[in-house]
């Protein structure tokens, strides 16, 4: 694959997947209390949600900051883990229900390789 389509592939997954995670993290945030409970009924600490929902935000943001991009998608992929995790164990309905954070997460894994550094032929 050329350099060229590498980089629009990585660009257009990096805008939809910043949109996904800045839309979420916003949603958990602007919903406090709601989702602060629901995490609470999961056996995590209601701060917790504040935490997860900042952190999408933020790492959504990130996506779109060439410098940042790696970081954010390794952050936002241990975040896909826990939600994966937690939607096997604790949420009702089960994995099935957690196919979109398993999707994310191989999107995440996508943009995550196509975005290497390069090695420089010497």
């Amino acid at each position: 694959m050329s350099p060229s389509v590498r980089n629009i592939i990585a660009w257009i997954l990096q805008a939809l997947l910043a949109a996904a995670f800045i839309m979420s993290g916003f949603n958990k945030l602007s919903h406090g209390p709601d989702t602060a409970k629901m995490f609470g009924s999961m056996g995590l600490p209601g701060w917790f949600a504040y935490f997860i929902g900042g952190a999408e935000l933020l790492g959504g943001i990130g996506l779109l900051i060439p410098r940042t991009v790696r970081p954010a998608a390794l952050g936002l992929i241990i975040i896909m883990i826990g939600a994966a995790v937690l939607h096997a164990t604790k949420i009702p309905g089960g994995i099935a229900k957690g196919v979109p954070a398993l999707v994310l997460l191989a999107l995440l894994a996508v943009v995550l390789v196509l975005r290497r550094p390069t090695r420089v032929a010497a």
